[in-house]
Parts: C-alpha cells; structure tokens; sequence
C-alpha cells in the first residue's frame, strides 16, 4: 500500500518562535499586544522608540504648546526624532507593519516594507486589490496564489514576496510559501534559514518547526523550500501538497506560494492547480509573448483560475 506523508494538523506547520517575536517592533524592547500598541499615543511610542528622557518630554511638550504643533512635529523641529521616526510611530497606532530604513536589515528588494510610501509599493498595494476583488475575494472559494512565469529572471520572487508583505499589511496572517524547488531564492530574500523546509514536510524528512516569522513584519510568515530534491515535479504531484495547501489555509488568511520558471518544466502549472488561483509574471524588455501565450495557454486548461497577467518593469 503507497503511503503518503500525513500532512493535515502536523506541528511543523505552526510557526517557529511567532509567539515570542510577532508582536514585537523595531526600536521597542519586550513584545507588546499589537492593540494596546495602537492605543498608545505617538508621544509614548517615540518616547520608548527614541529613549526620550523625562526632560526631552517637557521640552516637547513646551514647544508643542508654545508653536499649537503636533507632539511629532515639534520632536522633529527640536531634532529629537526624525520624520521617519514619527511615520513609524503612526504606522504602528494603525497597525500598518514596515521595515523603517536604519532600524531594520530589510532586503531593499522587498520594497513594500522598506519603503513602503514609493510608487512601486502603491502599485502592489492595487494588485492586492484587484486580487481581493477578483480570484480571492471573501465570496469565492478559499484559493492559495501560485506566482508564476515563463522564465528564470522574469521577477517572480519578487512579485510573489512583495505581495505578500502587502497582504501581511493587512492584519491578517499570511504565509509565503519557497515552492520553486528548482531554483529557490525566497530564503535569500527574507534572511531565513533553509536547512528545513518545503521539500523535507513532503518527503516526510523533517523533524523540527519549518516555518519562519518575518521580523518587522509581525504578521508574515515564510516557509521556505529547505534542501533542493532531485524530484520536485513529483513531490508536488503527490496528494501531500493538496493536503498541504488545505492545512495552510485553515491557518492563515491567504497564502502566496512563488513556483519554478515554466521553463524548467510542469511544476508551475501543477502548483497553480493545486493551489486554485494563479498570478502570471512577465518582465519588460525580456519575456517573450509566445512563451506568456503558451504559459496561460497551459493554465486554462487545468483547475486553476487566472488572476491575470502582470508585466514587471523592475
């Protein structure tokens, strides 16, 4: 009898340390709930953020008084913080989580949490949207979000993990899933381990907690590939993946999984029918129209439902 790795309620798929880490910002010291953090004033999360004395407090309050300005902007008039320093301290009373410059080790390619107000963060920001108003909107049926492409280069790491910290903005829980089991780079990306991951919860190999929480961004989490195996097609074809993805979204509130170039063969497109919705990702000046065109091509044929084409002009 063929035997399959049990995959659904299986303790490799809770978080590695969330609970010690996920509520936790930059510049603050023990972690804090999230809601009493939003509840604080901004002059108590500048005071903590900046280490402000009792004196440097008074002497804000003063000016504040004095000039009929906001307790931020005086701090800033008097240089004891930065105009950063107080955007971050309002993005954490409204919970929008990012990696301010200086304070974190944020791979810059990840620009909806390193810059976070540019236009390339803006334009994922309407991606989302369109994504919640179509393929995953509230009255379809659960989906996780395959993002594929035709070849290596095209961006799809960095389309698949920018959409998922814009999803992670949100609130809600969200987990990127390394299942490009040829050419893995999502580790690299998020500074994570990858000695455990995706290839070992499928080939029934790991023994240890395989998911990792982004920090700075409390509410994201990745789950990258772990050793490359010399049979990835086949690992993803087998029902432990299905299983899988179920158990993913019984967890978090979406789930974006990067997938292998089209190139290197049907991984893609299994992936993306096992995952129920798929993202396709073309680069300006350098993927071919036939190669897109055989790509969705391929997609409509099989479950998944296309959310669309995107050319990325990174």
């Amino acid at each position: 009898m063929r035997r399959e790795p049990l995959i659904a309620h299986h303790p490799l798929l809770e978080p590695a340390a969330a609970t010690a880490s996920a509520d936790e910002p930059p510049g603050l010291g023990a972690a804090e709930d999230i809601d009493t953090l939003r509840d604080r004033s901004i002059g108590d999360i500048l005071r903590q953020a900046r280490r402000l004395s009792d004196a440097q407090i008074d002497k804000i309050l003063a000016y504040q008084r004095k000039h009929g300005v906001r307790f931020g902007e005086a701090a800033v008039a008097l240089k004891l913080a930065s105009n950063d320093d107080v955007l971050w301290a309002l993005s954490q009373q409204f919970h929008y989580p990012y990696a301010p410059d200086g304070k974190s080790d944020c791979n810059p390619e990840l620009v909806v949490a390193a810059n976070p107000f540019s236009d390339q963060a803006e334009a994922f920001r309407e991606l989302r949207s369109q994504l919640m108003m179509g393929v995953l909107s509230l009255t379809e049926p659960r989906r996780a979000l395959a993002v594929v492409s035709p070849d290596v280069g095209d961006g799809k790491t960095f389309v698949a993990a920018n959409t998922a910290v814009a999803f992670s903005q949100l609130g809600g829980r969200v987990l990127l899933v390394d299942a490009d089991m040829r050419t893995p780079r999502q580790h690299k990306v998020f500074g994570i381990d990858n000695s455990n991951g995706l290839s070992g919860i499928l080939s029934g190999r790991s023994r240890q907690n395989v998911i990792h929480q982004v920090p700075d961004l409390p509410t994201l989490f990745v789950l990258p590939v772990g050793a490359v195996p010399p049979n990835p097609l086949e690992l993803v074809q087998r029902p432990a993946f299905s299983l899988l993805i179920h158990e993913l979204l019984s967890k978090f509130d979406h789930v974006v999984v990067d997938t292998p170039a089209s190139v290197h063969g049907a991984d893609a497109r299994v992936l993306a029918a096992k995952c129920g919705a798929a993202l396709a990702i073309g680069r300006k000046g350098r993927s071919r129209m036939k190669s897109m065109q055989t790509l969705v091509n391929a997609l409509a044929k099989g479950p998944a439902q296309l959310a669309g084409v995107i050319v990325n002009e990174q």
